[in-house]
Order: C-alpha cells, then sequence, then structure tokens
C-alpha cells in the first residue's frame, strides 16, 4: 500500500459522511499518474501554490489602492486568510481540508489589478464580459504552464468557480469557501477601514455588535463559531438565521460606509481609465501582445478579446502602472513622475 492509499483509507475511516473523499472525485480532464505521496486535492493544492498566478496575488489591491502602510491587506493576504478560515470550519466538521484549501488557495487567481475596480473595467469593455471567478476557472485550465493549465480536478474547479454569492458549489467544502470568503473580507475590510480611520467602532450600528460582538475578532469568531454550530451532522454547509441575516445586514453596511466610500475610492475612476486603455491598445495592437498570447489565438482559436482580457487581467498593480507609463507617457515625463 502506498503512502496515499493510506491517506486515502484514512480519509474514509476519519471524515464524516458527507465530506468529498480523494478517492472519489471525479478526477481531471486529462488523466495522468497518481503521485504516490499525495492524494489529488493534496496535488492540486501544491499546483496552486506553486504557479505564477497565485505568486503574483502579492501585488493585487485587496480593497485599499496604494494604501500608505505596511498592514493593510492585498489580495494574496485575502486569499491567505480565506484559507484559514475554511479550514478551521472543514476540520471542526471532519470535512475534507486538502479540498478546502485547494479551493480556497485558487478562488481569486482570476482576479485583475486593482480590485474589483479593474474587474468592473474589463467587464464594461469586454464583449462578452468578465467576471474574476470565471477568469480563475480559466487560469488554472488553460492560461497556467504556458498554455497547459494546471490540470486540476473537477470538485476544485467547480469551488473556484462558484465561490460568489450567487453560485452554489456542489461540495460540502466549496460551501465553506464560498462562506469563509464572505466572512474574511467583512473582518479584514473593516479591520484595514478601521485602520485606515474611515470607520470607528462606534459607527457600526449597535444591533449588529449586540448579535455579533464589539470588535473585528469577536464578529469573525461568531462567525465561525455559528456555521459549525449550525452545520454539524447534516450534508450542508449552513449559519443560523439571526447570524445569517446579521452577516447580510454587516455587508450592506461595509457596501455603504465603504466599498462605495468616495474617500477610499476617490481614486478608482483613475484604475479603470487606466485599465480600459490598455485593453483598448491591445485591442487595436495584437501583434504588441507577448508570444504566450498570440499562441492562444492562433494554436487555440481563441477570440482577440478573451486573450487581451488574459493578459491584462494577469498583471499585477505596479506592472499595470509601470506599462502605462511606458505605453503612453513621453519618456522626458518619466523622471517626472
Amino acid at each position: 500500500m502506498t503512502i496515499r492509499e493510506r491517506l486515502e483509507q484514512e480519509e474514509r475511516e476519519f471524515l464524516s459522511e458527507f465530506a468529498s473523499h480523494s478517492a472519489d472525485s471525479k478526477g481531471r480532464d486529462f488523466k495522468e499518474e497518481e503521485c504516490d505521496i499525495r492524494p489529488v486535492y493534496q496535488r492540486d493544492r501544491d499546483r496552486i501554490l506553486h504557479s505564477k498566478s497565485f505568486r503574483r496575488l502579492k501585488d493585487k489591491t485587496q480593497v485599499f489602492l496604494t494604501p500608505e502602510g505596511d498592514h493593510y491587506r492585498t489580495r494574496l493576504t485575502h486569499t491567505l486568510e480565506v484559507s484559514q478560515n475554511a479550514r478551521t470550519i472543514a476540520k471542526a466538521l471532519k470535512l475534507n481540508e486538502d479540498l478546502v484549501e485547494a479551493i480556497a488557495l485558487g478562488h481569486d487567481l482570476g482576479h485583475t489589478p486593482f480590485g474589483h475596480a479593474g474587474e468592473r473595467a474589463l467587464n464594461e469593455v469586454s464583449k462578452k464580459g468578465f467576471e474574476h471567478n470565471e477568469q480563475s476557472v480559466r487560469v488554472v485550465e488553460v492560461l497556467e504552464k504556458e498554455g497547459r493549465g494546471l490540470n486540476l480536478t473537477w470538485e476544485v474547479r467547480d469551488g473556484i468557480l462558484n465561490h460568489q454569492t450567487k453560485s452554489t458549489p456542489h461540495t460540502l467544502e466549496g460551501k465553506i469557501v464560498r462562506l469563509s470568503d464572505k466572512i474574511a473580507y467583512i473582518h479584514h475590510d473593516m479591520d484595514d477601514a478601521i485602520r485606515a480611520r474611515i470607520l470607528c467602532e462606534d459607527d457600526i450600528p449597535k444591533e449588529l455588535r449586540n448579535t455579533l460582538g464589539n470588535t473585528t475578532t469577536k464578529r469573525f469568531d461568531k462567525f465561525v463559531h455559528d456555521i459549525i454550530t449550525n452545520s454539524q451532522g447534516i450534508n450542508d454547509i449552513r449559519m443560523s438565521d439571526e447570524v445569517f441575516e446579521a452577516m447580510l445586514d454587516m455587508r450592506k453596511f461595509m457596501f455603504l460606509n465603504v466599498y462605495t466610500n468616495p474617500v477610499v475610492k476617490h481614486e478608482e475612476g483613475k484604475a479603470e481609465r487606466l485599465v480600459k486603455s490598455l485593453y483598448e491598445y491591445y485591442m487595436n495592437n495584437s501583434s504588441k501582445l507577448p508570444d504566450e498570447y498570440k499562441i492562444l489565438m492562433n494554436d487555440k482559436g481563441d477570440s482577440l478579446d478573451r486573450v487581451v482580457c488574459d493578459y491584462v487581467s494577469s498583471m499585477t498593480d505596479k506592472y499595470a502602472i509601470a506599462h502605462f507609463q511606458k505605453l503612453f507617457m513621453p519618456d522626458s515625463w518619466k523622471d517626472l513622475v
């Protein structure tokens, strides 16, 4: 018996009857030899962790554009917090930690530079629209490994695709990540907003503080405990009605006071114009695209619109800014910036 087979057997003996077992995965699009050490979801996690798109998350905006300070979240730290939340919940419910970790680490791989401002910009100019969850799946299926993709399992790709509110994953592990994403950004975006002095604790409605707690840490703890308490022994991941409604109200509060706050978002129009300018440039100058993106058009038949979105969305904030300067600013001006 290999180490992988022993680990798969331990999953069957220890995990919940509702868990996703590695040995029962629906598999990969392209069949490959099994690893003798790692079950399939461990391999998926490792492939995501070592990918270029994962490393680029460290220089992509979460909420605050170019904040002055070292402790504001980036898209990478958001991803790591989602992963930690999801693993905590999965462990308590005896679900598959490797699967939730793989989904969590991969859920934002397709995010644009400048956070949702960049996503809005590409969605407005692209002929077929743009959504980061769909792009994340395209990253792992097509764009990584010079067009070969990561060949991840169906369950991981399903969780990545369906991590947004409007969708429902097919596994409990995917549902954990979907909720963990929400409670992570509510928690850390509030923490960053308080750090930036956009909000203070007293700004939060009293009824929400009474239900969820009067600090960011207590609210996060409340969410996690509530999910675990209400999901034990059932084939679903859920929250109590009271806490779920309070979470939705907190999310609305965050949209009103942080995500659409003019103080926080006053520079986002510039970021959107920058992204649109890069998109329009490459739509009119496809010969200037990197070779790996030309191959997608020439060998795989992808449209120019699709490939330009691939390239622009892959950029980090810093690279997009530098590239914009290179394309649109006279050389004599660059020392003035």
